[in-house]
C-alpha cells in the first residue's frame, strides 16, 4: 500500500463520492481501488486522498476524470476467443429456440464485447430477432460504445481474435475505414441498447436468456460479487446462460449450486433451479433503456 493511501481515507472518499454523485464504489475490491487511486493522485497532482476528495467534490468535471480511472475502461473484441467458440457451440443452438432472444452485456465498457456478440448472432442468423442490452456506469465509455468507432491500429489484433473465435469471414467485412478509425456497421449497433446501469445500486430490469459479465466481478469484494450474481440469477429465464471472465466463478458464493458449469474450461454457466437466495435487490430505479445516438 502506498503511504499516501490508507484504507480509512479510501473508504471515506468512496462514501463521499456516493453521497455527492450517487456512484457507489464502496464494495469494490480494496487492492484494486488502492492501485487506481494511487494512479489518480499522480494524475491530479494531489499529495493525499483528502486533497483529491476535496477536489472532486468541488468540481464535477474533476470527478468525471476520476471516474475514468475508477471504472477501468479496458476491453477488446473477441477477448478470449475460446470463450466465443464455446458460446457458438453450447449457447447459440439454445438461443435459436427462442423467438426473440434477449441478452444483457453487463459492464460493457466501450462496447467491443457487445459488438463481438452482435457479429456472432449475425453469423448465426439470430441478430435480426435478438435484442442486446449493454450497460455500464461510465457515460464516456457508453458514448464511445454507441458510436462504434475505434482506432484502426487495434483491428489487427481484433481480427486475429475473430478468426480464432470461429468467425465465418473476415472482421473487415463489418466496418469501414475513415481517417485511421474503424466504423462498425449501423445494422450491428441498431440491435444494441446502451444504457447506464450500476451493479452496486440498480435492480433487475428485464428477463434475459443470456448474460455476459466478463472481467467485472474481479474488481468487486465478496458482498458486491454476490449482489451482482443475485441480479443475474433473477434476470435469467429458466435455464438461461451466464458468461463470466476467465478468473471469475460462481464457486464459493451462495449461488454456487444455482448455476451449472457447461463442459470445458470456459466460464459458461446455466441456471439450474429457482434460488433459495434473497432476491428483489433494492436500488435506484433503472432509467428507461434507450439506444444512445
Amino acid at each position: 500500500m502506498s503511504l499516501r493511501t490508507t484504507d480509512a481515507q479510501l473508504l471515506a472518499l468512496m462514501e463521499a463520492l456516493y453521497q455527492r454523485y450517487s456512484y457507489d464504489f464502496r464494495d469494490y475490491s480494496l487492492p484494486s481501488q488502492r492501485r487506481r487511486l494511487n494512479h489518480a493522485l499522480e494524475r491530479f497532482h494531489c499529495a493525499d486522498l483528502p486533497t483529491l476528495q476535496q477536489l472532486v467534490l468541488d468540481d464535477a468535471a474533476a470527478f468525471g476524470r476520476l471516474l475514468q480511472i475508477l471504472t477501468v475502461p479496458v476491453t477488446q473484441m473477441f477477448r478470449d476467443p475460446a470463450f466465443f467458440r464455446a458460446l457458438r457451440e453450447h449457447v447459440v443452438p439454445v438461443l435459436k429456440t427462442y423467438p426473440s432472444p434477449t441478452i444483457w452485456v453487463a459492464g460493457c465498457c466501450t462496447g467491443e464485447e457487445a459488438l463481438s456478440l452482435a457479429i456472432v448472432l449475425h453469423e448465426e442468423g439470430l441478430l435480426d430477432r435478438s435484442t442486446i442490452y449493454a450497460t455500464d456506469i461510465n457515460p464516456q465509455a457508453l458514448a464511445t460504445a454507441a458510436r462504434g468507432v475505434y482506432p484502426l491500429h487495434r483491428l489487427e489484433e481484433y481480427g486475429g481474435n475473430y478468426l480464432a473465435a470461429g468467425g465465418l469471414g473476415q472482421l473487415a467485412e463489418y466496418y469501414t475505414v475513415e481517417h485511421a478509425t474503424a466504423h462498425f456497421q449501423q445494422r450491428l449497433l441498431d440491435r444494441i441498447n446502451f444504457a447506464d446501469h450500476s451493479l452496486s445500486t440498480d435492480s433487475v430490469f428485464i428477463e434475459t436468456q443470456l448474460i455476459l459479465c466478463r472481467n467485472v466481478l474481479i474488481y468487486f469484494n465478496k458482498n458486491l460479487q454476490e449482489r451482482a450474481l443475485g441480479l443475474f440469477h433473477d434476470s435469467l429465464c429458466h435455464r438461461g446462460f451466464l458468461g463470466l471472465g476467465s478468473k471469475e466463478s460462481t464457486h464459493f458464493t451462495r449461488f454456487a449450486t444455482d448455476f451449472e458449469p457447461l463442459p470445458g474450461p470456459e466460464k459458461l454457466y446455466r441456471k439450474r433451479a429457482p434460488s433459495h437466495a434473497a432476491s428483489h435487490y433494492a436500488g435506484r430505479n433503472m432509467p428507461g433503456m434507450k439506444h444512445d445516438e
